[in-house]
């Protein structure tokens, strides 16, 4: 990957992960641990007991595919670090740079994504 198409990625990844940091910051949610200090989901009585067990699970949800993401968005930027950016985990083979650039956290080719989802 040239230079230039690494530092766009690289620049997308960035604003990627202030989205998802803030996204946990708004829910009082942090990184590195399951503590979450709002859910933003209040009690209001026994008859909307099934309307908030459903948002605190939304919210809960979002909260963690924030976090799965941060990770992934910190592992793709120490693996441009390191230089093994856009290596596919199972074949070896350059991930095609127009791949990456529609999808930065992509591990895996084209072929070997088909066959992954095959599964």
């Amino acid at each position: 990957m040239d230079q230039s198409t690494l530092t766009k990625v690289r620049d997308q990844l960035t604003e990627d992960r202030a989205t998802q940091m803030a996204i946990l910051e708004e829910h009082g949610a942090d990184l590195h641990s399951d503590v979450v200090k709002d859910l933003g989901v209040s009690s209001s009585g026994f008859s909307d007991a099934g309307a908030q067990a459903e948002a605190r699970s939304e919210v809960l949800g979002s909260i963690e595919t924030a976090r799965t993401r941060v990770h992934q968005i910190d592992e793709a930027m120490e693996q441009m670090d390191e230089g093994t950016y856009g290596i596919c985990v199972d074949c070896g083979d350059q991930i095609p740079d127009a791949r990456l650039e529609v999808r930065p956290l992509s591990v895996r080719c084209v072929a070997c994504a088909s066959e992954y989802e095959d599964r």
